[in-house]
């Protein structure tokens, strides 16, 4: 009974994590990921203890998206970063996001098993994520993982399916977005077609170790940053195979771009565009039409509490609808 006390209450963890609490992790993203009746009002009071609003100011983990194909080497880079974080003493929480068993609707590939880390170290925590049937790369409740994460962890690290214009939606749950490619596999030209270039923050060329072949994806990968006006994108070359190279550099660059951003800005937007997805999904157009359509919600939310969390912005969003109908 103890156990489900515990696990239920999003009050306690909330408290848990803002004192920085990291083993209070597994226990809140298993109420966020519980499907149980009475865990969605618990998930909404933990997300409400450690919103904007309740703590006074935003998460301070830095939030990073990782995406790219599959095989580019995303883990064996995750690895090197979590090995330099927790060298400057950072602590890190990895949410990977894999594809579905078709059988159990479990994560596929096990991502923990793929990163190295130190078994003994409390201070990283990694959970594997089955993406369901999104096509956006990030599992169901990925935006509210990595929000309650971030309160209590210095990184907290995305690391998505695949990449291509379905999974450009990281760039909503994300502080900073990198996009992993590697040389000799056609990655670059089909990254290219896909119509994503303004997606990266960062962008991240791997295998560098290639030789002419990484030289020839460094040169076309930088011709079309020029190409596009995308001069605040940094281009950053890294080899995981010992000794690694341009880990420090990429650790860098992603720091270089929260600092450049207006955070508040960019997780205040976020929130807003994900309580109106979530609003559209339960109550479908006839909610829309209810609100004068998609855009005049989207006004409507910009006159709301910035600091309001999404289960928050969705209440409001379905008073308002079911005020508008008994006109």
């Amino acid at each position: 009974m103890n156990g489900t006390r515990a696990r239920a209450d999003g009050r306690e963890l909330g408290r848990r994590l803002r004192d920085r609490d990291l083993t209070a992790s597994a226990a809140a993203l298993n109420l966020i990921e519980s499907r149980a009746p009475d865990a969605r009002e618990q998930a909404e009071t933990l997300l409400a203890a450690l919103s904007p609003a309740a703590l006074g100011y935003e998460a301070p983990g830095h939030i990073v998206g990782l995406t790219g194909p599959p095989g580019v080497g995303k883990s064996s880079l995750l690895s090197q970063l979590v090995k330099h974080w927790r060298s400057c003493d950072r602590s890190v929480a990895i949410l990977a996001i894999d594809p579905s068993s078709k059988r159990s609707g479990g994560s596929l590939l096990g991502d923990r098993a793929r990163i190295e880390t130190d078994p003994k170290d409390r201070h990283v925590f990694i959970r594997s994520t089955a993406a369901g049937t999104r096509l956006g790369g990030l599992a169901p409740a990925t935006r509210a993982a990595s929000e309650v994460l971030a309160a209590a962890f210095d990184m907290v690290v995305i690391e998505t399916v695949g990449v291509g214009q379905s999974e450009t939606e990281i760039a909503d749950a994300a502080d900073t977005v990198a996009v992993v490619l590697q040389p000799s596999s056609g990655d670059v030209l089909q990254f290219l077609k896909a119509g994503i270039m303004e997606v990266p923050d960062v962008l991240v060329l791997t295998k560098t170790d290639l030789g002419a072949a990484a030289t020839r994806a460094m040169s076309d990968l930088q011709a079309a940053l020029l190409a596009l006006g995308a001069t605040e994108t940094e281009l950053c070359p890294v080899s995981s195979v010992p000794p690694p190279q341009g880990i420090e550099r990429l650790a860098e660059a992603l720091e270089a771009h929260r600092q450049r951003i207006d955070l508040a800005e960019r997780r205040r937007n976020a929130r807003r565009r994900h309580a109106l997805e979530n609003f559209a999904v339960e109550h479908g157009d006839r909610g829309l039409r209810a609100l004068g359509g998609r855009l005049q919600a989207e006004r409507w939310l910009e006159t709301q509490d910035p600091a309001l969390d999404v289960p928050a912005l969705e209440r409001a969003l379905t008073d308002r609808a079911e005020s508008e109908d008994r006109r």
